[in-house]
């Protein structure tokens, strides 16, 4: 950012600033220690997660697989249908909870460790300093000016190749959760994928090489919404990556034998090593921003120049506002976690979780619809009898083939036909799929008077097959039954 005085005569002085800053490429430099490898396993773990799940089998079938064509979603041996949206906006409440959650407790949790753009970012730089070298020598590289050298070249296409094949097995995945993976594997084995997969495969993995590779830190500076807010949840007994300047001003620079203490320093060796590591480049040191994403990095690589000066660790380090103020420990610290916010979410969290859980179990997988035909309200039959015709839906969301049958009451001797005229007995409905059944429901024309009827449709099912559980199933949907005047 740059300013400009002008000096003319008669002229005032004007600043013209720069509205946006100019993206310095950040290099972050290698680092080990507690949270690097906590970043390392959350990273395995989410990524064998999101690669592994599309090929378990489930009872036959894919184990997680988001049939929009069908309309139905398969996660292990739950199916669920549009109808269970409910259970898709408890799964957002709850985690917009921990979200606010884990942000009241530690920060920004979630953007160090689980964040998409975070692995991402982390497995791209894992590849980048593998094939280029640590921060210096990627420097170095990118110093070299025009035109490359061979070297420059065969670098950098391999990089751009091992990124792109990541990016597109990445992509592979994510269409994999809505088509039938191995079906998948061999459309693309084959060259015969449909337009919509073939563009949500490329734009996946473009948008994960894009964001991953090339924009990195601005993706959590200026896109994420979740940078802007978090101030709000964060108070005072919030635990974040905090400098103590109070230990470590003023800084500077002294040899491991001096006496900082006589010389008037802090415990800051003045390195800049911990804004070498940042991932987001920013200098903790000027407290807290909103571009830290808390991943720690800077907690290790200061935590290691701490111990080769044989300083106390901790100079940055994870600890709340309260406790920087009042000199407390940690463990002290944390007795302030379980405020009465906190507590507030956890009881919301624990309700619905519950809530949750219990409707799962609960849950009856038969499902009925009961619609009257409105082309024809109601006739009358041979003079004997007052039919009204119907149209049920029966969805059957579990995995196993359901053995259903339809009774209709409320009225005497009522009858309940399929449209061929026949008693409607027994009804077999596959696995995961729904019958659209006509019926006529039939009355003595004598035994009901003129008007509007209440009646009522008892639909009773049992599971059948090797994974069935043996319960009978019911559903009782009311309606009415017209005698016209």
């Amino acid at each position: 950012m740059s300013d400009t005085i002008s000096n003319e005569p008669g002229s005032s002085n004007v600043v013209e600033q720069a509205l946006y800053e100019v993206r310095r490429k950040i290099y972050p430099r290698a680092v080990s220690g507690v949270f690097a490898k906590w970043r390392v396993i959350l990273v395995l773990a989410t990524q064998i997660l999101y690669y592994g799940l599309p090929w378990i089998s489930w009872n036959d079938r894919q184990a997680v697989l988001f049939d929009l064509v069908s309309r139905k979603f398969y996660i292990f041996g739950l199916v669920l249908w549009p109808q269970d949206i409910i259970y898709l906006t408890i799964i957002l409440i709850l985690s917009a909870l921990a979200l606010f959650l884990f942000t009241a407790v530690a920060g920004r949790l979630f953007c160090g460790y689980a964040c998409p753009q975070t692995v991402y970012t982390e497995i791209f730089m894992w590849i980048e300093r593998k094939v280029e070298g640590d921060r210096f020598a990627r420097i170095r590289l990118d110093g070299e000016e025009w035109p490359w050298s061979f070297k420059k070249w065969r670098i950098k296409l391999t990089k751009h190749s091992l990124w792109i094949l990541l990016a597109l097995w990445t992509g592979f995945t994510f269409v994999g959760y809505f088509t039938p993976i191995q079906v998948l594997a061999k459309e693309v084995l084959e060259m015969t994928l449909g337009p919509w997969q073939a563009f949500w495969l490329l734009f996946y993995a473009f948008a994960t090489w894009g964001n991953a590779g090339f924009m990195r830190e601005q993706v959590c500076k200026y896109m994420c919404p979740y940078a802007r807010f978090q101030s709000v949840m964060v108070d005072k007994d919030t635990f974040v990556v905090t400098y103590d300047k109070t230990r470590g001003e003023p800084r500077g620079s002294r040899s491991k034998s001096a006496d900082h203490k006589q010389m008037g320093l802090g415990d800051c060796v003045d390195c800049s090593i911990c804004v070498q590591v940042c991932p987001t480049g920013i200098d903790i040191r000027d407290g807290l921003q909103y571009m830290c994403i808390g991943c720690g990095a800077c907690i290790d690589a200061c935590n290691q120049v701490m111990d080769k000066v044989g300083y106390e660790r901790g100079l940055v380090r994870y600890t709340s506002e309260r406790a920087m103020l009042e000199k407390m420990d940690n463990k002290k610290a944390r007795h302030y976690i379980f405020r009465p916010r906190v507590l507030i979410y956890i009881s919301i969290m624990t309700v619905l979780m519950t809530a949750f859980v219990a409707s799962l179990i609960l849950r009856n997988p038969l499902r009925v619809d009961v619609m009257r035909d409105r082309g024809a309200l109601a006739r009358e039959i041979e003079g004997t009898k007052i039919e009204n015709i119907y149209r049920l839906q029966i969805m059957n969301a579990s995995e196993n083939v359901m053995q259903v049958k339809v009774v209709a009451k409320g009225l005497p001797d009522i009858q309940v036909l399929d449209s061929q005229g026949q008693l409607v007995n027994q009804l077999s409905v596959s696995p995961a799929s729904n019958l659209l059944l006509p019926v006529k429901v039939r009355v003595g024309i004598e035994d009901v008077q003129k008007g509007t009827h209440p009646i009522h449709f008892e639909i009773r099912a049992e599971e059948v097959g090797a994974h069935a559980s043996g319960a009978m199933r019911e559903r009782i949907e009311k309606s009415s039954f017209i005698v016209p005047r």
